[in-house]
């Protein structure tokens, strides 16, 4: 084996051991969280026993939310591993093993084995990659299969020509759409390309105006081909069979979704400078930290036109600028940037990263990371009342892994700040978190967060003989039944009493009935009914409802809303 060969396996090494302390710390130690995991795991749950891969579905309800890739892969890792706890994070993990290993192959190719290695430890460094590629959310599939249409297309772009790459690209970009609706953004590389070569860019290796002939034609149809893979059946079926559910759940998707939801955004309705002020510098750091240093670098190469820099950079500011425009943000919408945005600042990283500046603020971002432990920790020892009231508030069982933190965090700190290596003080810090979060805090607080004692307590409050009926439930209790039951729709808090009303007329259409109703949705119609406490949950008490009900709420329900339900429990 060479030793270049040996140098990239021992930056495998590096990028495959950051990933198992910071990102897979805890795998298999807890069940989905709300507010997303639980829906995601029991949708893709229900697809994989059910069959229908086409139309994912919520308690039985369509779930025209989000395209289906993501829940594609949940299925399948749930058939392959046959437990949501044991699957529903592996596409997210394997997502975010995927994207730093692209970063780095990237950055290697473009500036060199060193810039690729800092740059992938960065990206994996940073708050938001780890903070969502830990949960089992879509975004983080999203970020893989744009990093993999940025890989590709830049493999065209700078390293090319090479159609087979920028077919690929436009593949991957197609899949980002039936991942997530915004899944085309990568594409715009290709005019901006074009746009950076009239600017004298150097080092592109675009082909000419007019040159590739009919070859640009694999852009359109490759992601085409890609987006058609769910598109064409899902049309063809819907067609087929016409029925109102299955044409509202088209339209749905393809309209109030995706253009409804970026015009119109009817949540999340923030100003435009949210990205740059409220997630940009606390949710990318430690790299955007690193801009202080960087930008005067970006202007250098900006006057040397230097594409291998540009393109990237520029495809980040165009994302940022996309979803500014939009009234709806959320953090997340731009993490599909965070890859990109390391990619433009790994040719500077070997030497920002040697710099005296740099390292104090690794040293100080790792110091802000322990200090709140130490504090809970001497505050719990020395009898502080408010430290004390904290931690129980936490309910956790057993305070090892704060000492655990404290301990590891304590020693990784001082090492790197006495060996001269303070550029690692963040990364160990960051490590130590995630170990003592995963392994130690997230299986103490898994009861909790999950819902699984209160729906446990719930069916051994209703006996057996009597069918019970969900209003306005949390996804995370589909997770846990142990018996069929009803419910009325997902997530239909937008139309108001609706669901309440066509709830209490399945209440008082039949003997042998009980609801299970969040104290907030009493009112109007189960106001006079006879009920029971449920329990406490989701920061609310639960009712165990029998009736009477409001009979002018009954006679305005419907009894075709009512959803059987009969899952398997989790495993």
């Amino acid at each position: 084996m060479g030793v270049d060969a040996r140098a990239a396996w021992r930056d495998l090494a590096w990028i495959v051991l950051l990933f198992l302390f910071v990102i897979a710390a805890g795998y298999g130690f807890r069940d989905p969280w709300p507010a997303d995991e639980p829906r995601f795991a029991a949708v893709a749950r229900d697809m994989a026993l059910s069959g229908d891969w086409l139309f994912p579905r919520a308690g039985g309800d369509l779930y025209q939310d989000k395209p289906p890739v993501h829940f594609w892969l949940l299925a399948a890792a749930y058939s392959l591993v046959g437990s949501v706890r044991g699957s529903f994070l592996l596409p997210s993990l394997l997502a975010s093993l995927g994207t730093l290993l692209l970063v780095y192959d990237m950055g290697r190719r473009l500036h060199g084995r060193e810039a690729g290695l800092a740059a992938s430890l960065l990206l994996g460094s940073c708050v938001q990659f780890v903070l969502t590629t830990r949960g089992a959310q879509i975004d983080a599939t999203l970020v893989f299969v744009s990093t993999l249409a940025l890989w590709a297309l830049l493999r065209h772009l700078l390293l090319g020509p090479d159609w087979r790459y920028c077919a690929l690209g436009a593949f991957a970009a197609g899949v980002g759409v039936i991942t997530k609706g915004v899944g085309f953004l990568p594409l715009l590389l290709l005019p901006l390309a074009l746009g950076l070569r009239r600017a004298g860019g150097q080092g592109l290796t675009l082909p000419a105006p007019g040159g590739g002939g009919a070859r640009w034609w694999l852009v359109p149809a490759a992601f085409l081909a890609a987006v058609s893979l769910w598109l064409v059946p899902m049309l063809v079926v819907v067609a087929s069979r016409g029925t109102p559910e299955l044409l509202a759940y088209r339209d749905e998707i393809l309209f109030q979704q995706t253009v409804t939801r970026y015009a119109s955004a009817w949540h999340h309705v923030r100003p435009w400078y949210y990205f740059l002020v409220e997630v940009v510098p606390p949710l990318w750091l430690p790299l955007s930290a690193l801009l202080f240093w960087l930008l005067p670098r970006w202007r250098e190469d900006w006057a040397r036109r230097r594409a291998d820099v540009l393109l990237p950079l520029l495809w980040v500011l165009c994302v940022l600028l996309f979803f500014s425009l939009s009234p709806g943000k959320r953090g997340v919408y731009i993490l599909p940037a965070l890859p990109a945005l390391a990619l433009a600042a790994a040719p500077h990283l070997a030497l920002l990263l040697q710099r005296p500046g740099v390292g104090r603020l690794s040293l100080a971002g790792g110091a802000v990371l322990l200090l709140p432990a130490w504090v809970l920790g001497v505050g719990q020892l020395a009898g502080v009342e408010r430290a004390r009231e904290f931690l129980a508030g936490i309910e956790l069982e057993s305070l090892w892994p704060l000492w655990f933190f404290i301990a590891a965090g304590s020693a990784g700190w001082l090492w790197a700040w006495r060996c001269r290596r303070p550029v690692l003080a963040w990364p160990l810090l960051l490590a130590c978190l995630t170990v003592a979060w995963g392994v130690g805090v997230a299986p103490q607080i898994n009861g909790v967060r999950t819902g699984s004692s209160f729906m446990r307590e719930v069916q051994a409050r209703v006996p057996v003989g009597q069918t019970l009926g969900l209003v306005a439930y949390k996804e995370q209790f589909l997770l846990y039944l142990e018996r069929p039951v009803v419910n009325f729709g997902h997530a239909r808090w937008r139309e108001g009493e609706a669901e309440s009303r066509d709830a209490a007329r399945w209440l008082s259409a039949g003997a042998n009935r009980v609801l299970l109703v969040p104290e907030s949705r009493l009112a109007p119609c189960f106001g006079p009914s006879t009920r029971r406490p449920g329990g406490i949950t989701s920061r609310e008490q639960w009712w165990l409802v029998s009736g009477p009900v409001d009979p002018a709420c009954a006679a305005q329900g419907s009894l075709a809303r009512a959803i059987p339900y009969a899952p398997r429990p989790i495993r």
